[in-house]
């Protein structure tokens, strides 16, 4: 049996997925754009909060309730690879490349649940 900081020690090894994510509705198209650092938990993060009512997007989580969680689908719109032994901020990484596809895909009003920093 291992020991718990053999077991930490592996977990501090563990590669997750990192990159850029959106929540699309299927029924009107509109996108939810965000960055993490683990793509795989995320999902199951966002869903949890959506299915209790508690999502920090409230405009989101009003379609959710509206629409059904089952219109909703999960798409990972790009990954960052990770090398070896490198001290590269991959959450700074994440955020930028969060930042380039909110800016590409533009995910504000009828087109998405972002909201716009500029307009606040």
């Amino acid at each position: 049996m291992k020991t718990k900081k053999e077991l930490k020690d592996e977990y501090k090894q563990k590669k997750f997925k990192i990159g850029v994510f959106q929540i699309r509705n299927t029924v009107n198209n509109k996108i939810f754009i965000e960055s993490s650092t683990d793509l795989i938990a995320i999902w199951n993060r966002q869903k949890f909060q959506l299915n209790m009512g508690s999502h920090h997007n409230s405009e989101l989580q009003k379609d959710w309730i509206e629409f059904g969680g089952d219109k909703f689908k999960y798409e990972i719109l790009e990954e960052i690879e990770q090398k070896e032994n490198t001290s590269i901020n991959y959450i700074k990484e994440a955020k930028e490349l969060e930042k380039m596809y909110i800016e590409e895909l533009n995910p504000f009003d009828s087109r998405g649940y972002n909201k716009n920093a500029k307009r606040q």
